[in-house]
Order: C-alpha cells, then sequence, then structure tokens
C-alpha cells in the first residue's frame, strides 16, 4: 500500500468543504478530492452525449443548456465565491466582441482577457503566495484561450481572405457571430473547465451540433456522400480506457516518487552545499520530472472526458480505426524521448502550443516570433519570476538546440549505428536540459533558482551561447541548397517536402533557422487537416486557390518573365502578405530545380493522361454492353423464341420471313376461349407472361445497378 504523500491544508480555499471526512482519509487536500470528484462525475455525465443527448434526440439548445449547467455547477463547488471570475471575464470580453469593429476585435479581446487574468494572477501572489492549492487562476487561463483564439477566429473571418491565412486559421475562421447561449457554453462546458484541454470554437459547434462526427473510413472514400443516410459513429470507448488507465499510472508515479525528490529540497542550503554538481543535475531532472506526472494525470483524464462526450475525434488512419486526438493535451511517450527540444515542446501542452501559435507565432514577424511566444506564455502564467526564467532559459537553450543540430546532425547520418547513437545521445542531453530549464517554474522564487544556477556554474547558459554565437563561425553546418528569385529571397531545401519551403531574407541568421521553423508548421497543419473529411464549406476554397497559385512554369529561375494573365491576380496577392508566415509553399518559378519539377510534373501529367484514356474507354465498353444485353432482354420480352409443338395452333410462325420472328396473333384467340382449334395455344400464355414479369423484374434490376454504379466509376476513374 502506497502512503500518499502530505499535503498541507490551505485555508485560503474557498471551494466546498464537504468532503474533508474523506480528504481526511486518503490523506489528500479537500482542493484535490473535490478535482477528483468533479472530474470523476464529468467522465460519467459526458457519456450522455452520446445516449440521452445525442444530436439526433435532441436539439443543439438543449446540448448546450446542459454543458454550461453543468460547468458552472463544478465551478461553484471546486472555487466558491470566487467563481463569479468565471462568469466575469467571459462576460466582459463577450461585450467587446459584439461591440467592437472585426478588424481590431482580436486585440481588444486579448487586452482585455490578458488583464482580467493578470489581476486575479497579482491578488494570488499577494494573498496565498507560492502555494499550490487548487484555485481559479486554472480556469481562467484556460478561459482566456477561449476568448482570445474565438476573436481572432472572428478577425480570420470577418476580415481577411483565404489567400492571407494558413491552413490552421483557414479552417478555424468564424464567419457567422456566436450567439449568447453559444458562446457561454463553449467558454463554460464542463468537459474542460477545470483543467482543459483549449477546443476551439468551431470544433465545439461541430459537436454539439453532431457533425465531427461525419468523417468516413477511407475504404469508403468511393461511395457517394450525399446518397449515404447512415453513417456509422465511432466508438471512443478504447480510448477512453486507454487514457484513464494511462492517467491512473501517471497518478501513481507521482504519489510514489514525489516523496523521494521532493522539489522544496532544492532550495535548502544543504543541497546546495553537500552535494556534487552531478547529483544536483540529476535531483533537478528527477524532480521536474516527477512533477510531470502530476500534470499527465490531469490532462490524460481531461482528454478522456472529451473523448466520452464525443468530442476529440479527427477521423480515421489508413487502417479504418477511429482517432481521437484532436484535442489531447500531451503525449506522454513522445515528450519523455523527445531527442531535441522542439519536439519535447511541441509534444507538451498540446492544446497551449496551438493557441501561441495562432495567436502569436504565425502573426508576427518571424525574427521575434520565438522571443514573442515565450514572452506571452510567461505573462499567461503569471508573475512568479520561476516562471520568467524558465522560458528565458528555454528561449536560450532552443536557439541553440537549433544551430546545434544544424551544425552536428548531418555527421551521424551516414549509418544505422550512428543515427542511432546520434538518437541516443541527443535524448539523454534533452533530459538533462530540461531538468537544468524547468526547475525554476516549480520553485518559483527567483533567489533560489538563481542560487542553484551559480552552483551549477550557468554552464548550459554558456553552451548554449557559444553554440548560437561562436560555434558557426569555425564549423561548417549542413549544406542547403539556396536560390534567388531576384527579389532578395532565398528558398531553402530541407527534406524536400513541399511544406519545408520558405521564402525568408538573405540574411544568415535568419535563413539557418528557417528551415527549422518549418517542421514545426506540421503540428498545426495536421491538425487543420485532420478533419478534411468533414463536410466544411471552407476548406474546398483553400485548396482551389492553393491549387490555382502552384502552376508551374518553363522559365529558368533567373529569368524574371511577367506572369500569365490568368494567374496575375493570385501572384499580386502572394506578392504582398500580411503576415511572415501566410506562405507554406511557393510558385515553382521561385524554386530551385524547376525544369527538373515541370518534367516530372509533364510526365506525371502524360501518365495520368493514359489512365484516365484506358478507364473511359473500359467504361464505355461496359455500359455499351449493358445496354445491349438489356436491348436483347427486352427483344426477347416482345419477341419471344417460344418452341412450337407439334400442332399448328394458335402461335404460328411465318418460314418465308428471312428466320425473322413475328408477334403472336392474338386477335385468332376468341374472349370465351371456345375455339377447339387453339386449344393448344390456350396452355401457352400463362408461361410467356410469368417469364415476361422474369426478364421485366431483371432489367429493373440491372437499370439500378447501372444508375448507381456507372456514375462511381465515372468520378474514381477521372479523379486525378
Amino acid at each position: 500500500m502506497i502512503e500518499p504523500p502530505k499535503f498541507i491544508e490551505n485555508d485560503c480555499y474557498n471551494g466546498s468543504r464537504t468532503f474533508t471526512w474523506l480528504a481526511d482519509m486518503v490523506g489528500l487536500s479537500v482542493d484535490l478530492v473535490n478535482f477528483l470528484i468533479c472530474q470523476i462525475s464529468a467522465l460519467f455525465l459526458a457519456s450522455l452525449f452520446r445516449s440521452m443527448l445525442h444530436p439526433s434526440k435532441v436539439s443543439s439548445k438543449l446540448r448546450h443548456t446542459f454543458a454550461l449547467s453543468i460547468g458552472l455547477a463544478f465551478g461553484y463547488f471546486c472555487f466558491g465565491q470566487q467563481a463569479i471570475h468565471i462568469a466575469g471575464l467571459p462576460a466582459i470580453c463577450y461585450i467587446v466582441i459584439r461591440t467592437q469593429d472585426p478588424r481590431i476585435v482580436q486585440r481588444a479581446v486579448l487586452l482585455v482577457a490578458m488583464s482580467y487574468l493578470l489581476c486575479v494572477h497579482l491578488m494570488r501572489q499577494l494573498y496565498d503566495y507560492g502555494s499550490y492549492a487548487l484555485d481559479i487562476t486554472g480556469p481562467l487561463m484556460i478561459i482566456t484561450q477561449k476568448v482570445t483564439s474565438l476573436a481572432f477566429s472572428i478577425h480570420d473571418g470577418f476580415v481577411r481572405g483565404d489567400e492571407e491565412l494558413t491552413k490552421a486559421q483557414q479552417y478555424h475562421a468564424i464567419r457567422k457571430m456566436p450567439s449568447a447561449l453559444e458562446y457561454f457554453s463553449y467558454v463554460w462546458h464542463f468537459q474542460s473547465i477545470l483543467a482543459g484541454p483549449l477546443v476551439f470554437y468551431k470544433d465545439y459547434i461541430e459537436f454539439v451540433e453532431g457533425y465531427n462526427l461525419l468523417s468516413t473510413p477511407p475504404g469508403n472514400g468511393n461511395l457517394d456522400i450525399s446518397k449515404r443516410e447512415v453513417v456509422l459513429e465511432p466508438s471512443p470507448t478504447k480510448a477512453v480506457i486507454r487514457k484513464v488507465v494511462g492517467s491512473l499510472v501517471c497518478a501513481f508515479i507521482f504519489m510514489k516518487f514525489v516523496k523521494i525528490y521532493p522539489v522544496k529540497d532544492m532550495k535548502e542550503d544543504d543541497f546546495m552545499n553537500n552535494t556534487s554538481m552531478v547529483y544536483k543535475y540529476w535531483y533537478a531532472m528527477m524532480a521536474t520530472t516527477c512533477i510531470r506526472f502530476k500534470y499527465y494525470h490531469a490532462w490524460l483524464l481531461a482528454d478522456a472526458i472529451c473523448n466520452n462526450s464525443g468530442l476529440g475525434f479527427t477521423g480515421y488512419d489508413k487502417d479504418g480505426n477511429s482517432k481521437w486526438d484532436l484535442i489531447s493535451n500531451i503525449n506522454v511517450l513522445s515528450f519523455e524521448f523527445s531527442t531535441n527540444m522542439r519536439d519535447a515542446i511541441n509534444n507538451w501542452n498540446c492544446g497551449t502550443n496551438r493557441w501561441l501559435r495562432t495567436l502569436v507565432y504565425e502573426r508576427v514577424p518571424k525574427q521575434y516570433g520565438t522571443l514573442l511566444t515565450f514572452a506571452l506564455s510567461a505573462v499567461w502564467h503569471g508573475f512568479y519570476p520561476g516562471y520568467y526564467l524558465t522560458f528565458a532559459t528555454g528561449a536560450v537553450v532552443v536557439t541553440a538546440a537549433r544551430t546545434g543540430r544544424r551544425l552536428f546532425r548531418h555527421r551521424f547520418q551516414s549509418t544505422q549505428v550512428t543515427r542511432m547513437f546520434y538518437d541516443i545521445l541527443t535524448c539523454l542531453i534533452t533530459r538533462v536540459v530540461l531538468g537544468y530549464a524547468t526547475f525554476p517554474f516549480v520553485l518559483l522564487e527567483f533567489m533560489g533558482s538563481i542560487k542553484l544556477y551559480l552552483r551549477f556554474y550557468l554552464c548550459l547558459h554558456i553552451i548554449s551561447l557559444v553554440t548560437i554565437f561562436i560555434l558557426p563561425k569555425f564549423i561548417r553546418g549542413e549544406r542547403r541548397l539556396r536560390t534567388s528569385n531576384g527579389n532578395g529571397n532565398v528558398r531553402l531545401s530541407g527534406s524536400g517536402n513541399t511544406k519545408d519551403a520558405v521564402t525568408t531574407s538573405v540574411e544568415s541568421k535568419a535563413a539557418s533557422t528557417a528551415a527549422n521553423d518549418l517542421n514545426e508548421d506540421r503540428e498545426e497543419d495536421k491538425h487543420a487537416q485532420c478533419k478534411a473529411n468533414t463536410p466544411t464549406h471552407q476548406q474546398p476554397a483553400a485548396g482551389l486557390h492553393k491549387t490555382t497559385v502552384e502552376q508551374p512554369t518553363e522559365q529558368p529561375n533567373n529569368v524574371n518573365l511577367p506572369p500569365r494573365p490568368q494567374q496575375q491576380p493570385h501572384l499580386e496577392k502572394k506578392a504582398m502578405p500580411t503576415c511572415a508566415r501566410d506562405a507554406v509553399s511557393v510558385p515553382h518559378d521561385q524554386c530551385e530545380m524547376d525544369q527538373l519539377s515541370s518534367k516530372l510534373k509533364e510526365k506525371i501529367e502524360a501518365e495520368t493522361k493514359n489512365i484516365e484514356e484506358f478507364i473511359d474507354k473500359t467504361v464505355t465498353e461496359t455500359v455499351s454492353g449493358i445496354k445491349e444485353f438489356k436491348n436483347d432482354l427486352m427483344r426477347d420480352i416482345e419477341f419471344p423464341k417460344l418452341k412450337l409443338p407439334g400442332s399448328n395452333g394458335g402461335i404460328y410462325s411465318d418460314s418465308s420471313n428471312s428466320g425473322g420472328l413475328r408477334k403472336r396473333n392474338i386477335s385468332s384467340v376468341h374472349d370465351n376461349g371456345t375455339d377447339p382449334g387453339h386449344a393448344t395455344a390456350d396452355l401457352h400464355p400463362p408461361l410467356e407472361e410469368n417469364g415476361a414479369a422474369f426478364l421485366k423484374k431483371e432489367i429493373e434490376v440491372i437499370n439500378a445497378v447501372v444508375q448507381q454504379a456507372v456514375p462511381a466509376v465515372l468520378s474514381n476513374g477521372h479523379a486525378k
């Protein structure tokens, strides 16, 4: 039996104390018990969205009302009178959204929300400095992310054109002002009010209205979606069970090791003076790792709650398995075994990373992107000095890691053994660097962190600065092909992917950073494309625009010719981007190896044309064969080839008519059937009518098959 760590009771906690007896029984503080009770209740209540509150059974208004009501109840239960801030901040921001011009609404909401949040942060530091007790600042940080991301999406949808937006911004752009019910349901819904994760407004509205589950497996891609009435909804049961079990494992690890490596011991004089520097590094790495498992527990459980309600579905993988990682906040294994700081950052607090990228990194000049992103992240967390030390150190370390990767990585890619050695070495170095950079974040104090950094002799800071400013002068980095387009711009070729191409200035510093930054863009582009199968009206326009811009030309790179007339409007728009990160790909006439790419494209188009001709020919022959078969059946109905009996009865044939068949002479048969000469013929009409009815049914089936199969074949045959 694990003895739980002793948590200090906080007298400043304003939430419910009904379950104090349970807190004393399990050895946890009452605020943590209240948090767990709400999250476990939310896990079970979330399943109602897939049963009693399914979109096919109730209206979206009822789903909105249920989500925000439970969220407000949880907020009051956990925070008491402080819950007034949960209502105050979004109410003020909603007034700003409804009253301000869309051209400036994003800045106004960001200013109001951050000011409100910082005031609450400051108040908490005054009355409860250094406490880790559950308080209102956590939900307010999530609400700030929601209202600011909504404001920027409104600005993108109402003001900016698709050609000015990235793929993610195009996907999240909002072109209809949210109603009060939709807005407050988005802000207060119980699935993410306590611990996140961040859900963008468009994803949440699609969830409430039931459109997020309309994606289909790749195996059904040849079906006509408009004619399909039944959609098999994916089940999140496996994903929920996996994340709940992972959350429990992380809670177990945290409870087990937090007593062995308590963070407070790092501030003690005995630890600073009587331990070696190697042990200090080891202790900092282990202490921060233990603290991380507390966040793993909370985020995995919150993600399971969202998935259990049907929120977080991204579509299907290539094998037809459903994926539930749209709003996942953490990738535990990817973070713990990351081989560089960029991968570690991308897999930690993914919702906040997406928020920072959407608000800052993609909208500011590229040379200031990293610095301003870390600055907003630090301010968003609060005023504790340890936060700013961590993010300042992180900015230096990330820049050094990019430079070091460019200088050394290519030297270890010759054999599989050297590649494996490089990956293992960088993974271990990343563990040490994370401990070195993040321990001020958990210590919170300025002087305690500075004293410990001095005991480390600031060695990683010095190594980082040397890597950034000195090593590039003596060590040649990885060569990257660069070609000028005559306008002072260069294109860097990375792995050969189109997304790795970016137009940057010719300064060597910006050029060396550009290719690495583009790798970070893949995560957000993947997020924007993860619901490509979902029927939305914004995505096709973006795809058409990209196809139009990237038309190949036959001119070499060093010749600047006027563009084709039909491309002139698009090129004018691309020549004047409104932000530094609006172009993920460039026209072919501005890329190196233009002639080779043009030839390859011509070959691909020729092969595609041959395939189309073959498919058209096959389809035409198939359709004509079906039509001929149908005509034969119709001919058999009109001229049945019946075998005549020995006597020449009522059915006769004219042997002199060149073998042609004639219709049955029904006029020779009397209505009363008394003609004895036609007694034999009266036995055959029922058989003929039965055969004709059978053939008619077969023809109806063939008609139905032709009407359904031929359009599908044609649509797939003409798809490139």
